[in-house]
């Protein structure tokens, strides 16, 4: 018997353990001054590719966490069907991701917040990931961190407005703006 108290036991299988990891990957993007979007795939119960936002840096719309890590992912497994692949992303899908999602035929897809206004997996205006009339359908876990991941995304959007308060009071005094 130890005298040290036990500590619980890490599942490195489990759905928190890679949301944490998105959230890695998602640290990365905020440190860029990108979006905090991270995300990581799973074929067979380890991480075979990984992707943060690089819209900005890339000068690409399409720069998406999910978009990089999908393409990552065919580059791994060597087929564009992720057939046996899991996506988790900190943020849900927009419909560009969740459609590519739906083509790749990701088995499962695994979201941290919600994002009400383009939300494409049930969490916001439509479920394209479950949508009858597309070929393949992904089962979808939500919820999993969170408030982790909304609470980067706060951070991110309000420092943004405080940097653009700073940057219109600068204008202000210096009479460029009435």
């Amino acid at each position: 018997m130890s005298d040290f108290p036990e500590e619980p036991a890490i599942d490195l299988h489990s759905d928190v353990y890679f949301m944490q990891q998105a959230l890695h990957e998602a640290l990365k993007a905020y440190e860029r001054g990108e979006v905090p979007v991270g995300a990581v795939i799973i074929n067979e119960g380890r991480i075979i590719a990984r992707g943060f936002n690089q819209v900005e840096m890339l000068k690409d719309a399409t720069a998406h966490a999910e978009m990089l890590s999908l393409t990552a992912a065919q580059e791994a497994v060597g087929d564009w069907r992720l057939t046996d692949c899991e996506l988790y992303v900190t943020k849900e899908p927009c419909p560009m991701c969740a459609g590519a999602m739906v083509h790749c035929r990701v088995r499962r897809v695994i979201f941290g917040c919600p994002s009400p206004k383009d939300g494409a997996a049930g969490g916001g205006f439509v479920n394209l990931l479950q949508q009858p009339a597309l070929n393949h359908a992904c089962d979808i876990s939500h919820g999993v961190l969170a408030d982790d991941c909304a609470a980067l995304l706060r951070r991110f959007f309000q420092e943004a407005r405080d940097k653009g308060n700073d940057l219109q009071r600068q204008q202000e005094d210096s009479g460029r703006l009435p």
